[in-house]
């Protein structure tokens, strides 16, 4: 199986502890593996490891402190760290008491916070893994990505299919229901369904509330248990400079992987045009977004602009310094650029840029239309936002 080189970087000065946060399958614990290849690693997916640990936490401390200091020199990694809370009082006492470094790895703080575990009190840097993206790969072809995601087994799977669909229903048994997150699955599930259809869009939680049987306040807990376990995020309203006539209130809900997205929503493309195609390269221009964002560590906001009469800019990046608009489209009209006009003559961005699917870049009136590739070479390269 190829190596990917991954775009993030854990580079930890003495004593300092991390967290890594991310998804199931994006590739944590091969990414630690490469990068500290020497450190002492606890999964706690070993169940003995796990058993021991659960039933004394205090057994990591004791195995540390018998540990030759040498081995101790790096970071200790402890892996899907949210299986056994306690173990975060043990961590603190060793950071505090012994100096020591920890890099804890998992793919939710939910359990973490809401057993009011202990997070270190800011001692640990936060860090995430996303599925790949289109820099860490040499060879990129885009249709197969939407298929079958960035997740690197599923990406390079012979049937990513059957590995998408296991992928759901494992994740969320072990994530979601084995940790008791939720009691009620047949309304989870019925939930899920609804995230499929409304994917992208405005964010309508009495609707979904109908079609789930609950209400309103349990589908807001349901979309917020997805946040907390790294399976999708929010893309809120752009909130600056507002006017009245700019929708200020529902959010847009994105999951983690363009892949998962297709399988919950049952898409496959075959070619690339449609909607589909164009809801698809969409959110896979804001994973790269997202991505970016988190690896570069410039951490801007990603907002969307939208207007009573339905105009929209999919994504306004920053204080409104940059617009993103996304087609599928291989030939833009002026049509297509009305939204990006509209926000340019009210916000005034620094740069407006068209992603599409022509073959070469070109400018009308400012607005940068460009293809995907060429946005993603500036966006990587720093040129869009640094």
């Amino acid at each position: 199986m190829p190596r990917f080189e991954r775009r993030l970087r854990i580079d930890l000065p003495p004593r300092q502890s991390a967290f890594l946060w991310g998804p199931r399958k994006t590739g944590k614990s091969t990414y630690l593996g490469m990068s500290f290849p020497e450190s002492l690693r606890f999964d706690l997916l070993d169940t003995d490891l796990f058993l021991e640990l659960a039933r004394q936490p205090s057994r990591l401390r004791q195995r540390l402190l018998a540990t030759p200091p040498a081995a101790l020199a790096r970071p200790i990694i402890l892996d899907e760290v949210q299986k056994v809370p306690m173990l975060l009082d043990e961590v603190h006492w060793l950071v505090e008491n012994r100096g020591l470094a920890f890099i804890l790895c998992g793919s939710s703080a939910r359990k973490l916070r809401r057993g009011k575990a202990n997070l270190l009190g800011g001692r640990a840097w936060r860090y995430e893994l996303f599925p790949l993206t289109w820099s860490e790969l040499e060879q990129f072809d885009l249709l197969d990505a939407l298929n079958r995601g960035l997740l690197p087994d599923h990406y390079l799977s012979v049937d990513p299919d059957r590995s998408l669909r296991s992928y759901v229903r494992d994740y969320l048994k072990e994530e979601v229901f084995d940790e008791g997150l939720t009691r009620n699955i047949p309304a989870f599930s019925r939930f899920l369904d609804a995230v499929g259809y409304s994917h992208g869009q405005l964010t309508n939680y009495a609707n979904i509330a109908r079609d789930c049987g609950v209400d309103a306040k349990t589908v807001k807990e349901y979309y917020q248990i997805l946040v907390d376990t790294l399976l999708g995020t929010f893309v809120e309203p752009y909130k600056l400079r507002q006017e009245r006539k700019v929708i200020g209130k529902a959010a847009k809900f994105y999951l983690f992987d363009v892949g998962v997205a297709g399988s919950l929503t049952k898409r496959h493309l075959k070619e690339a045009r449609g909607d589909e195609f164009g809801k698809a390269l969409e959110h896979f221009i804001l994973m790269e977004l997202l991505s970016y964002r988190s690896y570069s560590g410039l951490d801007y906001d990603i907002s969307f602009w939208r207007t009573k009469s339905g105009t929209e800019v999919d994504f306004v990046l920053g204080r409104g310094q940059v617009a993103v608009e996304v087609k599928g489209s291989s030939r833009v009209d002026s049509r297509d650029l009305f939204a990006l006009r509209s926000f340019c003559d009210t916000s005034r961005p620094r740069d407006a840029f068209l992603v599409c699917a022509e073959t070469a870049p070109r400018v009308d009136r400012g607005i940068q239309i460009m293809p995907w590739q060429t946005f993603l070479e500036r966006l990587w390269g720093g040129e869009v936002l640094s």
